[in-house]
């Protein structure tokens, strides 16, 4: 049966990071609907032509991959045409299947299923996060993402897949009811499950799957958490507590070192000692480049952190690793920090991200480190980000009240202790306006009369005269 409309092209995925060479893809439009699949090859963008879909030169090693493209397009048109010839329908996934050397004689379907576009899905995130492109973090939340989804369905609907054309407003719901339930997950824990099903739903609209975005009406609000960081006094009974086990001791510099860095785990677990460097200014730096953004981080080494990294220089596991502390895995951390909680008197929420926090706003922003400072040495995109670190307003609220309290009582004691003082200052400003007899001087002579008239106003009220 011939399809309507019909294309196939190999081209170059875009990679993240600048690199030359970037894996080879094959996308196969058939009616409207799209499928790709890698074939499993690299090749260098200066030595590509896009337009043709092929490589460029006369090298052996153009001239070989040149041929396996051709020998891929034959297998396809050959495929195409035996089923022109028997009268049976053609789509992308069945060409992409033959090519994988998988049978589609059982599978008549025209379109994916919600479950298979996930898994092709999550089949491409784990192959860029081989090359780097991604974190192994990033794939194994949509793993357990889609084993939730899984499992709704099967719970639900007593189905193993599901068309995308069954999508609606209620099943999203349903869902989202399922994840807070069964799955026991807080609203935000259950937004961040639907928003990574949404990226399938938006993937299938893009593919033309799918007409409409199911998820147009669905709407849901984050819950503000209060995620409150250590305070100084918090702080600094941690770093003065005695442990008598090793293993606590450990834990606690590492959280600490992170307190006055601002390195989130994954940062502080892969830092390296040639991430130590010397800065413009002669002093010690970390100068690398965040995991999770891959933003620069350039953070100047506080006296706090140096101890720590000199206290373990000589560390096994660190020499083992050529990393700068001996950090555990965050199950680890997080465990044994509730644990020093308990023995400090701490929040028991105590973890590996609060340090962060702290350095966010106990460390910096207390401090007066301006925002965009603190910003960039987060490595954080925007300030707004940065904002969500500056939650202590109490504390800041505080400062700023006595600040300004030190403020008044300081101006109003000089009022009230010396008025002739001011009253001579005075005399000796209208002394000075008589010798402004120019017209040239005119200007300045009204501006001391205002500052006069502004000076005698704030007598008045001292002297409760108004």
């Amino acid at each position: 049966m011939i399809e309507k409309s019909y294309a196939v092209m190999f081209f170059l995925k875009t990679a993240r990071k600048k690199e030359s060479l970037r894996l080879i893809y094959l996308r196969i439009t058939v009616n409207g609907i799209s499928k790709e699949m890698s074939i499993k090859r690299k090749w260098d963008v200066n030595r590509w032509d896009q337009k043709k879909g092929k490589a460029t030169g006369n090298r052996q090693d153009a001239l070989s991959l040149n041929y396996f493209l051709d020998s891929l397009m034959t297998k396809i048109g050959n495929f195409r045409t035996s089923k022109i010839n028997n009268e049976l329908p053609i789509n992308a996934n069945d060409i992409i299947e033959h090519l994988q050397g998988k049978s589609s004689k059982t599978k008549p379907q025209l379109k994916p299923q919600l479950l298979e576009e996930f898994k092709e899905h999550n089949d491409e995130i784990l192959s860029l996060a081989e090359i780097k492109e991604y974190s192994m973090g990033t794939y194994e939340r949509y793993k357990i993402a889609l084993h939730h989804v899984t499992e709704f369905i099967q719970v639900k609907y007593n189905l193993s897949d599901i068309d995308f054309n069954k999508l609606n407003f209620e099943f999203i719901r349903n869902y989202e009811l399922y994840l807070k339930t069964v799955r026991r997950c807080s609203s935000n824990t259950a937004l961040k499950y639907i928003a990574y099903l949404k990226t399938i739903v938006i993937r299938a609209v893009a593919k033309d799957i799918i007409d409409k975005d199911p998820f147009k009406l669905f709407k849901s609000k984050r819950e503000k958490l209060n995620k409150k960081p250590l305070t100084t006094v918090e702080l600094q009974r941690l770093e003065n507590k005695q442990f008598n086990s090793s293993r606590l001791s450990t834990v606690r510099d590492i959280f600490v070192f992170q307190c006055y860095t601002g390195l989130c785990y994954i940062d502080v677990f892969q830092l390296k000692r040639m991430d130590i460097k010397q800065g413009i200014d002669g002093k010690l730096w970390i100068i690398s480049n965040r995991q999770k953004s891959k933003a620069s981080t350039d953070i100047r080494l506080l006296p706090n952190a140096i101890n720590i990294i000199e206290k373990y220089k000589d560390d096994p596991i660190c020499h083992k690793r050529n990393s700068v502390l001996p950090v555990k895995s965050n199950q680890k951390m997080n465990e044994y920090l509730k644990e020093i909680a308990e023995l400090c008197g701490l929040p028991g929420n105590l973890n590996t991200h609060m340090a962060r926090r702290t350095f966010g706003s106990t460390i910096t922003l207390k401090n007066g480190v301006p925002i965009h400072i603190v910003k960039k040495m987060m490595g954080h995109s925007s300030v707004r980000q940065t904002e969500e670190y500056a939650i202590t307003a109490e504390e800041s609220v505080a400062i700023e009240m006595q600040n300004l309290k030190f403020k008044l009582s300081n101006e109003n004691k000089i009022l009230a202790e010396n008025p002739m003082e001011l009253l001579l200052s005075l005399k000796s400003e209208l002394e000075s306006i008589k010798g402004l007899q120019s017209k040239n001087n005119e200007n300045v002579a009204i501006e001391k009369i205002n500052k006069i008239a502004e000076e005698l106003k704030n007598i008045q009220k001292l002297l409760h005269l108004d």
